[in-house]
């Protein structure tokens, strides 16, 4: 490429938004506090005596880290490594126990929103901090499997949030020319933060899961919406801004 073509593709504007990376739990659906339950169960199984300071401050770290992988977590409340993988186990097992009785349920205008976007000719990849087996497990109990164009977990790009590999790998999967094409959707600050270091152009924070709205613009959110239902006019507002 030369020089002058470099700095023509350098300065261009990005195209409209093609990719919406949403995460799950907190974002797009609910779960009634079974992931804390779970892994209080995974805390208590590893040594950990419930109610004690070090349990309190183990899961108080959970809760401020949610969305993050949790293979990642427990390899941070845990030194030993062997350790840790073994509460991340108990911790999916516990999970899957969990949803069992149908208490992950879809946010309300979470589906249609989904709908909206991939009839508008985005792309959408669910995202999520979970294992894929426990992912799996989710998306087959809602009956989503096949909703999004595509579903990742932290295994499938090689860290979770809030590194932005999970968005870079949706990108090149999906064959995206600009990572300006992208907006992220979540609850938590660490979907914020990936979605800022990944270089999308739209980092919208929900409020029906985990963090405030100060500590999601804190994370680097540019919108903050009390739900995924109002995400298409959002959008549409996005566009019509830029374009």
């Amino acid at each position: 490429m030369t020089g002058d073509a470099l700095t023509r593709d350098t300065n261009h504007t990005p195209n409209r938004l093609r990719l919406a990376v949403v995460d799950m739990v907190g974002t797009t659906i609910t779960d009634d506090g079974r992931t804390e339950r779970a892994m209080s169960r995974a805390l208590a199984e590893h040594g950990v005596e419930p109610g004690s300071t070090r349990f309190e401050s183990m899961l108080g770290y959970a809760r401020d880290t949610m969305g993050f992988s949790k293979r990642t977590v427990f390899s941070h409340l845990f030194d030993d490594a062997v350790v840790a993988e073994s509460a991340n186990k108990t911790f999916e097992l516990v999970y899957d126990e969990l949803i069992d009785d149908g208490g992950v349920r879809a946010i309300p205008g979470a589906e249609d929103a989904i709908h909206w976007m991939r009839e508008s000719g985005m792309h959408v990849c669910l995202a999520t901090g979970f294992g894929r087996h426990t992912q799996n497990m989710v998306l087959e109990s809602l009956g989503w499997m096949g909703l999004a164009d595509l579903s990742l977990c932290p295994a499938d790009a090689g860290r979770g949030r809030p590194y932005p590999d999970m968005i870079l790998t949706a990108v090149l999967a999906l064959d995206l020319d600009d990572v300006r094409e992208v907006a992220v959707i979540g609850d938590t600050s660490s979907d914020m933060l990936s979605g800022v270091r990944s270089g999308a152009s739209l980092m919208a924070g929900v409020l029906t899961g985990s963090h405030s709205e100060a500590t999601l613009r804190a994370a680097g959110a540019t919108e903050v919406v009390d739900s995924i239902k109002q995400l298409p006019l959002l959008l549409e507002k996005h566009e019509a801004r830029h374009f």
